[in-house]
């Protein structure tokens, strides 16, 4: 299993508390990176949005490239999985940066390509916003041209969404950077597994994971097209001495309450095609992350990862509150009991 923590660029992941105590300033990411190298963590992925959909539109959201670069330079073993969204980035230009930051992390940088979901941010941003279906299309072609500048010099592309003639991108990534995706309505699973080295998911129950992972394998292999070498979720632990203390957690986190916050979650279930039904109570906490169930002792948390570990996910994208506090808990009580029961 490898252990995965989401850089919290928005001051954090809870909805109903106000103060995480997690600024969004990069001294604080600095923290958190590198004690995140000292607790046996091997990535961070760095989420892309340029309005804060956890505190409201008026919240910080710092920019996930720039500190995806700075993080790469301050960083010696994580990998960086930055998110990039085709809409938001030219692909010549993040090929190029993606190069740039490849060289700068040595062969550490990865991108997760995110087809988009908030039509608000972008309006506000004046970028171009196309259906859903057409957003994986779209996608599809993007990873392709990226794909091609890493690797062919002059690149020539004559798509039906980008077009390029003797193009050049020097000097191109000695590694190129691993394709992470994610989606779960039928265009976005097809797509995905057409165009992805690895796959992404919201969190999910035990079960959930089972048929995800079952399915894109089936796809993968239909298409012909080398296994995933990964598949990752996000998921949202909750870790204390006792069953009684995580669950009052629990509770303290997903008190409901109406806000600025929850404009994005009409956006977000009206815009997405998902596979399941959440909850206000579950959107509580980014990323589906409470549907997992990690709550509870050390010792529990970690019987529950082996169990997804036993359906397929190698790999956990970790949010905590506060951030730097609860992943060095989880570091400390959690990492040395999966693994030793995965040596064993």
């Amino acid at each position: 299993m490898r252990f995965g923590y989401w850089t919290p660029i928005f001051g954090g992941w809870l909805r109903n508390v106000a103060d995480e105590q997690t600024p969004a300033s990069f001294a604080h990411l600095v923290r958190i990176a590198r004690a995140a190298e000292r607790g046996g963590f091997d990535l961070t992925l760095v989420p892309e949005l340029n309005l804060n959909d956890i505190k409201g539109p008026d919240g910080p959201a710092l920019d996930a490239w720039a500190v995806s670069a700075a993080l790469a330079a301050v960083t010696e073993r994580l990998e960086i999985m930055a998110a990039v969204r085709p809409s938001y980035h030219p692909p010549a230009l993040a090929a190029k940066q993606a190069a740039t930051i490849q060289d700068i992390s040595q062969d550490r940088f990865t991108l997760n390509v995110v087809s988009a979901w908030w039509a608000e941010e972008a309006r506000q941003y004046g970028v171009s916003f196309a259906d859903h279906d057409d957003r994986y299309a779209i996608t599809r072609e993007y990873v392709d041209v990226l794909r091609g500048l890493w690797t062919q010099t002059p690149f020539d592309y004559d798509g039906e969404h980008y077009s390029f003639a003797g193009t050049h991108l020097e000097p191109a990534p000695r590694v190129l950077p691993r394709i992470y995706a994610g989606g779960e309505s039928e265009a976005g699973r097809a797509a995905i597994a057409g165009f992805a080295d690895a796959y992404l998911t919201h969190g999910g129950t035990v079960e959930e994971l089972r048929e995800k992972i079952g399915d894109m394998r089936a796809r993968r292999e239909r298409a012909g097209l080398p296994p995933f070498q990964a598949f990752g979720m996000a998921a949202y632990p909750i870790v204390r001495d006792t069953e009684e203390e995580a669950r009052a957690e629990l509770d303290r986190i997903t008190d409901v309450r109406t806000g600025a916050a929850y404009d994005s979650y009409r956006d977000f279930v009206t815009k997405s095609q998902l596979d399941v039904e959440i909850s206000l109570r579950e959107y509580s906490v980014s990323n589906r992350g409470l549907r997992p169930e990690l709550i509870g002792t050390p010792e529990q948390v970690a019987e529950r990862i082996l169990a997804y570990q036993e359906v397929g996910v190698d790999t956990l994208l970790l949010q905590f509150s506060p951030a730097l506090s609860e992943l060095e808990r989880f570091a400390e009580q959690v990492v040395p009991l999966v693994n030793a029961e995965v040596r064993r």
